[in-house]
């Protein structure tokens, strides 16, 4: 078994690394101060396209394709390296690269079922970075934990699909550079479960979708990634091209951008605890208490070598899924990837959480980003499906398992 990046990746991680350092994290007091200068501003900091600029002249260009031309052709396990380094800076790093969410779901499924109208209308741009999207899916009527319960209404009305009801956690929806919604709802109440939802391709500026408001995470409003929106659909009518894969294909198409954009996730959790680390290293040699550095006290040292553990340990969990969504597929790796998402985020946190200790009152301020990278590990415990739901299907496939060697 051979843990070690081959050369390509290598070239690559030193090559993001390099960009992180001397691009992005010099752009992140910048850019914070923007937004705290604009604060009607939902769209990107103008700094945010000469990242992008710089990105694309380096040819660090939607890294997180696999095995696309128009991407870096890399497999999901040579992606996991990179999308980590990014995550030392969430909010600036992938969307820098052009691999953030809810982007990079959504030109993978487009890529795999748009027409070649709606490749054209919006794969295209959403590649070349000049506008950004939304997936709307989650609703606040309902508990979509369980996708069954999805209810907006998609109605045939003859050349015309008719959308109505409410979603909420549409991220990104009210940055001024989205342009589109996917949008999940019921075509075929009538058919069998997992047959009763379709998807279509909803231009933001459709007459009857009114962005009522965001909601906010612990506080944050996210506005540099363009806040959580909460949509209304009101009679928006669609042409029947807009329709995205096949009709009562819902699930299967939402299913493909949820397992990679949940691996994608933790691979960038990595990179978000390897930062908290960093920062709660360095604080503790510099910070003194009762005349010894914080750094040399006991309590200390047991965080620091557990969060070592945790982390390295959550690491080879997701490697472990990224090498076999690239073996076998996504679908048969879903446990694996379930494994990842329950796992990666309670470690972050539980790193972050130290760090946030680590620096007492700085920590839980807005002065230093422990706090953030805190409520998006947090956040991450729900998003994409919740500890739970991914608890009971890896429980479920245990209970089948035949075991090795009977013991009663």
């Amino acid at each position: 078994m051979d843990f070690d990046y081959t050369d390509k990746v290598k070239d690559l991680q030193g090559r993001v690394t390099a960009f992180m350092q001397d691009y992005v994290i010099p752009s992140e007091e910048p850019i914070s101060t923007w937004f705290a200068e604009n604060r009607d501003e939902w769209g990107a900091a103008p700094m945010m396209d000469d990242l992008k600029a710089e990105a694309k002249k380096q040819g660090l260009w939607n890294l997180f394709l696999p095995e696309d031309s128009r991407g870096a052709g890399l497999t999901n396990l040579e992606y996991a390296p990179l999308a980590e380094i990014t995550g030392w800076s969430p909010t600036i790093g992938p969307e820098a690269l052009n691999c953030s969410a809810p982007d990079t779901g959504n030109m993978e499924i487009l890529s795999r079922y748009g027409s070649p109208e709606q490749q054209e209308q919006w794969l295209k741009p959403l590649l070349a970075g000049e506008i950004r999207s939304c997936f709307s899916m989650t609703e606040p009527e309902v508990a979509s934990s369980d996708a069954n319960n999805i209810a907006l209404r998609i109605e045939d009305d003859g050349d015309s699909w008719v959308l109505n009801g409410r979603k909420w956690w549409s991220s990104s929806a009210l940055r001024r550079e989205t342009k589109v919604a996917l949008v999940m709802g019921v075509t075929d109440p009538d058919a069998e479960v997992g047959k009763r939802h379709s998807l279509v391709c909803v231009p933001i500026d459709a007459p009857g979708l009114t962005i009522a408001r965001t909601t906010t995470v612990f506080g944050f409003d996210d506005r540099h990634e363009g806040g959580h929106g909460v949509l209304d659909y009101v009679d928006v009518r669609l042409p029947k091209s807009a329709l995205l894969g096949p009709r009562g294909g819902g699930f299967a198409v939402a299913q493909s951008r949820l397992g990679p954009g949940r691996i994608h996730h933790c691979m960038r959790l990595i990179g978000m605890a390897e930062r908290a680390v960093a920062m709660m290293t360095e604080r503790a040699k510099t910070r003194v208490t009762w005349g010894e550095p914080v750094a040399d006290q006991g309590i200390f040292q047991t965080w620091l070598a557990d969060a070592r553990i945790q982390i390295n340990a959550a690491r080879l969990v997701v490697l472990n899924a990224a090498f076999k969504m690239d073996t076998i597929g996504n679908k048969e790796a879903r446990h694996e990837i379930a494994a990842a998402k329950i796992m990666v985020p309670q470690v972050a946190r539980d790193v972050i959480d130290r760090a946030i200790q680590t620096f007492g009152g700085g920590g839980i301020s807005s002065d230093f980003p422990l706090a953030y990278l805190y409520v998006t590990a947090r956040y991450l415990q729900i998003a994409d499906g919740p500890d739970e739901v991914h608890r009971r299907s890896l429980a479920r496939a245990e209970l089948k398992r035949v075991p090795l060697l009977k013991v009663m």
